[in-house]
């Protein structure tokens, strides 16, 4: 049933409305942090996994720093997260700045450490997001090579990344699209989204890739974040356009982060709502090593917290 058709006759209920009046099917939900960079980090991360760990997110994945600068850290985290907790970490992993055979000895120690999904990446050159890319002679030259790296060392899952904007270096969406094909011809599994604004441009880019012939799950990347600043500089230094009505609704909150949170939260839980409503059910959210934006918004596409007891089992 379309949520919409729950709806009191006559109302002019928006998608949040509409996402709390159904009684559809729990959404699918990942989340992605990053490794800490000292003790205060570190709590502030482990505050933020214990409050989603309760709504038992398909996976949750762990970034791996510009040139592999989080190697140590990132691994530490997947594997803390693996033995003390019930969720399922992927670890993020790059080419940049590494030969093969460093490369394939970090594959091995996830392997040998239990984790058994793994984000492949190209990645941005150290100190220089969005930075021109120079593969290594010895070294794998892209995701697609990473990929089937991983696939041949041992039978990962394997997701991968994908720009519903154009990536920075590509000369088009059809060269993208290829990129993501040859990804996934290579063993990938699933594709995780950058982060976006254009609900339309998504829609539409999603449809190309089905055109396509390419079936995996293409997941939304969603970014609540609720510094503008911030977000303006992430997102031009990768290529992701911030349309003018969202730059609107941030203008003259400089000085007011409580207001920016619930302006952010709003933003991204209406996205989300009307995401679902086109059909989408798994939804990949970029914390920023925070929860509370993420868990309101979970609670608005109907993700509730699962029982110990179902969530022991469903991590088995």
């Amino acid at each position: 049933m379309n949520p919409a058709e729950t709806a009191p006759r006559g109302s002019a209920l928006g998608p949040v409305a509409r996402a709390g009046a159904g009684a559809g099917s729990r959404p699918r939900v990942s989340f992605e942090f990053s490794p800490p960079k000292g003790p205060k980090s570190e709590a502030g991360l482990w505050e933020a996994i214990r409050r989603l760990e309760p709504l038992n997110p398909e996976f949750v994945s762990v970034t791996y720093g510009a040139g592999g600068s989080t190697r140590e850290r990132t691994h530490r985290t997947v594997v803390r997260i693996l033995k003390e907790t019930t969720l399922r970490p992927a670890a993020h992993l790059t080419c940049v700045e590494a030969s093969r055979a460093e490369v394939d000895e970090v594959i091995q120690d996830y392997w040998d450490a239990g984790i058994r999904h793994i984000v492949a990446l190209r990645g941005d050159p150290p100190g220089s997001l969005g930075g021109a890319y120079v593969p290594r002679s010895d070294g794998y030259q892209n995701a697609t090579e990473l990929t089937a790296g991983i696939k041949a060392l041992a039978p990962f899952d394997v997701s991968v990344g994908v720009y519903p904007q154009i990536h920075p270096e590509s000369p088009s969406v059809d060269h993208d699209i290829e990129v993501l094909k040859a990804k996934v011809d290579a063993g990938a599994t699933r594709a995780i989204s950058n982060f976006f604004f254009d609900i339309d441009g998504y829609l539409r880019f999603v449809e190309r890739i089905r055109k396509a012939g390419i079936e995996v799950p293409i997941l939304p990347g969603i970014m609540p974040v609720s510094s503008f600043e911030g977000l303006s500089n992430m997102a031009g230094r990768i290529g992701v356009a911030i349309p003018p009505w969202l730059a609107n609704h941030f203008e003259g909150l400089d000085a007011d982060p409580e207001t920016r949170r619930l302006v952010a939260a709003s933003v991204a839980a209406e996205m989300c709502a009307r995401l679902a409503e086109e059909g989408f059910s798994d939804f990949h959210f970029y914390t920023l090593n925070r929860a509370d934006l993420v868990y309101a918004i979970c609670r608005v596409l109907g993700v509730r917290e699962a029982p110990p007891a179902e969530a022991k089992e469903a991590a088995a």
